[in-house]
């Protein structure tokens, strides 16, 4: 298989870079055109890159490989090839509505929704939640931010 980011270790992003992604995908599962449209615009063709790197970290972890009482079962491999499906699709979708920004973002929002809140929750929540674990990872991973001990 060759190394891509579904099988390689996923770097850090950029602070800023997290903020856009989250400030669209935000904006979008708020209905808020206007505020989205504005991200897109300042963030520019990058945008989709940030969102396929959000989505990567948000579907890797939740379909990767468990296991049943220490053993693999059938179920954790069909998670995990489902995961690197859905990202497979949404980064070489060949010009479907899926490989574009908005696709990627309603993705990511229906994910959030059907997989990672019960009962279809509180979204906007958990979205929050995924952005403060992106600012956290960035701000680790940025030596100007680190404090020495």
């Amino acid at each position: 298989m060759t190394e891509n980011t579904v099988t390689t270790p996923l770097a850090p992003m950029e602070l800023d870079d997290v903020a856009d992604a989250f400030a669209y995908i935000r904006a979008l599962q708020a209905g808020d055109i206007d505020t989205a449209c504005a991200v897109a615009n300042d963030t520019g063709p990058e945008l989709r890159r940030l969102l396929l790197d959000v989505a990567a970290r948000i579907v890797i972890p939740v379909t990767a490989v468990d296991d049943c009482d220490g053993e693999p079962c059938a179920h954790s491999f069909l998670a995990a090839a489902l995961g690197r499906l859905l990202l497979e699709v949404l980064c070489h979708a060949d010009g479907a509505c899926l490989a574009f920004s908005p696709g990627i973002a309603r993705t990511i929002i229906r994910f959030t929704e059907n997989i990672l809140t019960e009962d279809h929750g509180d979204v906007a929540d958990v979205l929050c939640q995924l952005e403060a674990a992106g600012m956290k990872q960035a701000l680790e991973a940025d030596p100007a931010h680190r404090t020495t001990r």
